[in-house]
């Protein structure tokens, strides 16, 4: 198994909305081409320590990155530093806490929004610092170092439906709308990334509850989405899947050596995986 990945997180978007709001994702699904699931996130339900969670497998008790002021690089590994250590390309488009936990920190904003590094974790990279980065540029910068670079990994890291619910809360239509809006975006590119054979993940690292914030045990801060997308993946249910499993299994669908734990079931193949 060696295929190549694109893992979206779309920062802050919870089950509930992701489930009725982002219609193109799951009318991929409804067409038999991916499958839809939900999953509860590990806690603190918090960006940072859920970005070193999806990218390393590590739990932020585990990590020490527990909060958002932890700045510093990831003592961990992750996979950006398993497929460039295993000569794959790699690739980020997303926010500078990216950059921060796998280049280098404190992040600059001159030094470091853009960045090509062959021999870094992260070999091409585009950072952005504004909650409200618009969620269209973004993918188009993902697009733009697709087409530039060929990576075998590429993360692209949204933050508009999080802002959206930072303002107005889980439960208001400015965050439904955000939601439906990042969606319509991601219809743009999402067609031509899978026909080019990429296998897609989409996912949230945390929800977001009505009081605007996110942190602690409610289903709607903890509760997130996944699609899973190309047919690498399973198309069947799956009952119970872990926030810190998600690695493993992209590790494993890029062909990569690695002793991460992995959700098997979201796999087509699963001779030889555990």
């Amino acid at each position: 198994m060696s295929h190549r990945v694109i893992l979206i997180v779309l920062d802050g978007l919870n089950h509930l909305v992701g489930h009725h709001a982002m219609g193109y994702l799951n009318a991929l699904c409804e067409a038999g081409r991916g499958r839809y699931y939900t999953l509860d996130c590990e806690l603190p339900a918090m960006s940072r320590p859920l970005y070193e969670c999806l990218l390393t497998g590590d739990c932020p008790v585990d990590s020490g990155v527990v909060n958002n002021d932890v700045v510093r690089r990831s003592h961990g590994t992750s996979l950006f530093d398993l497929a460039a250590r295993q000569g794959k390309r790699t690739a980020a488009a997303a926010y500078h806490w990216v950059s921060e936990l796998y280049l280098e920190a404190p992040f600059d904003r001159t030094r470091h929004r853009f960045r090509q590094a062959p021999d870094a974790a992260i070999q091409a990279g585009l950072f952005y610092w504004q909650n409200h980065y618009p969620d269209d540029h973004l993918f188009s910068d993902a697009e733009m170092l697709r087409q530039l670079n060929d990576p075998d990994f590429l993360l692209v890291h949204s933050m508009n439906i999080d802002d959206t619910g930072h303002r107005h809360g889980g439960d208001s239509p400015q965050y439904r709308n955000a939601a439906r809006h990042t969606d319509i975006a991601l219809s743009d590119y999402l067609p031509r990334w899978l026909e080019a054979g990429y296998q897609v993940m989409v996912t949230a690292d945390h929800g977001m509850n009505a009081d605007r914030s996110h942190s602690g045990t409610l289903e709607e801060e903890r509760r997130v989405p996944l699609w899973t997308l190309g047919e690498a993946f399973s198309l069947r249910p799956v009952s119970l899947i872990e926030q810190g499993r998600l690695c493993g299994t992209l590790a494993t669908l890029m062909g990569l050596d690695h002793g991460k734990p992995l959700q098997s079931e979201l796999l087509a193949q699963e001779e030889g995986v555990s």
